[in-house]
């Protein structure tokens, strides 16, 4: 069944029910059941053990129904005992990415780039509450007026964030960020994200140990452009992830994934992104990937790529190209050891060597806007050599991004150690003559 038939479905039998409603339906469920013998039941049973009670309690105390109505019904009250309520339809829809709760009668969804509003709405704020509730309980947290914000992960992976008053004052707020399926490199190219030539060279750039910092905004796609490069990393060696929520999907049999942990409610026990890359250091990596960074861990991460862990990835928020390699001096000088800017500039160009650049168009189709190589090197200016770029035709009236990606040629230093690393350069690109010229 469609999501816009379930929702209407479940919105015609919330306004046929006479009674207290789902909530209603929902405590004569718990009441009708033997909890002790529901617990030594899979999910699935569960569900199965439950929607038939549900039936029968519906078909003998309630409202004349139509078969639609009736079963619509019953899997609401079912995914109000066992889910997340009216979430539960939108969880189960692949082609959402995103679910936005703003109060209980404003819902929204991102689908294809697109963000829409839903019918389907709670039937209280409490509602909302307990829906909240159960989610942070998973993660033995809690959101109340001294604690309003949480951030959690649902157990099948997606990212949760929470705020409620007196921080919101549109009520209680929910997002939830689906988590991303793992793309491979030619189901990105073959969508268009990037041409055959730029995959080509980015596999290179991986297999060749050169460290690659992934840019753009929210929502860009980072994590999946990140997972997908990660994919041609040798597969003997050693990688440490880390990530505040873990996303990737490795596929090497030697991958150690490490996720921050936030303080408990008596505010002790964190373990932070910085901690973690700290750690990282002690554990013999080969590569460390760092799923974002946005503090002063940055300064450490660019350490580690300076100290023998060649061809380590990390992601970053930023505007453009050039944006990423400012805001990493911005997060270095954040950490507790002061460097002058000067100095961190210095760790910056001899660390990095590529950044891709993500942007997301007013289509909402997400692809490659830049990949550019830094050609300073130690005490000289950052200056960035662009690669690749995708250059934009006009906005057609069906807000359709169309356009070309453009090749240029490579350094000559960058050619030299792709090519010492058994590499070979894309012909479409080609390298620069020794006088540096395109």
């Amino acid at each position: 069944m469609a999501l816009k038939d379930r929702l209407e479905d479940d919105r015609q039998a919330d306004e046929r029910v006479s009674r207290a409603g789902v909530a209603h339906w929902r405590q004569r469920l718990l009441e009708e059941i033997n909890l002790d013998e529901l617990a030594s039941l899979t999910m699935a049973q569960r569900r199965a053990r439950l929607e038939k009670v549900s039936g029968h309690l519906i078909a003998r105390e309630g409202p004349v129904l139509s078969a639609g109505e009736r079963a619509a019904l019953i899997r609401r009250v079912v995914d109000e005992a066992l889910g997340l309520g009216v979430l539960e339809p939108l969880l189960a829809d692949e082609s959402i990415t995103e679910i936005m709760v703003n109060g209980p009668d404003h819902i929204f969804v991102e689908r294809a780039g697109q963000v829409q509003r839903i019918d389907t709405t709670f039937t209280s704020v409490d509602q909302l509450y307990q829906t909240i509730d159960r989610i942070v309980a998973l993660v033995n947290r809690r959101v109340d007026e001294s604690s309003p914000m949480v951030d959690a992960r649902l157990p099948t992976g997606e990212r949760v964030n929470v705020i409620i008053p007196p921080l919101s004052l549109a009520g209680p707020i929910l997002t939830i960020r689906r988590f991303p399926r793992a793309y491979t490199i030619e189901e990105l190219t073959e969508g268009g994200a990037m041409d055959t030539a730029t995959a080509l060279l980015l596999a290179s750039f991986v297999r060749a140990r050169m460290n690659l910092v992934i840019s753009g905004g929210t929502g860009t796609g980072k994590t999946t452009m990140l997972n997908a490069l990660s994919a041609f990393v040798p597969g003997h060696e050693r990688i440490v992830t880390i990530e505040d929520s873990a996303e990737l999907q490795l596929k090497q049999e030697h991958v150690i994934p490490l996720e921050s942990r936030p303080a408990n409610i008596e505010g002790k026990g964190q373990i932070t992104i910085r901690d973690l890359v700290r750690n990282a250091l002690r554990m013999r990596p080969d590569r460390i990937i760092v799923g974002e960074v946005r503090g002063g861990e940055t300064l450490d991460m660019i350490q580690a790529m300076n100290t023998g862990h060649d061809g380590s990835l990390v992601t970053v928020h930023a505007n453009s190209a050039e944006d990423a390699v400012y805001r990493l001096q911005t997060l270095a000088s954040m950490s507790d050891v002061k460097l002058p800017y000067e100095a961190i500039r210095d760790q910056i160009n001899n660390a990095i060597d590529v950044i891709v650049h993500l942007v997301r168009g007013p289509d909402g189709f997400r692809r490659i806007g830049e990949v550019a190589v830094v050609s300073a090197r130690r005490t000289e200016k950052f200056a960035l050599k662009t690669a690749m770029e995708f250059e934009s035709e006009p906005i057609s009236p069906d807000r359709v991004v169309r356009g070309v990606f453009r090749h240029h040629r490579l350094p000559g230093l960058v050619a030299d150690r792709l090519l010492a690393a058994g590499e070979s350069v894309p012909g479409s690109f080609g390298i620069e003559s020794s006088g540096g010229g395109s």
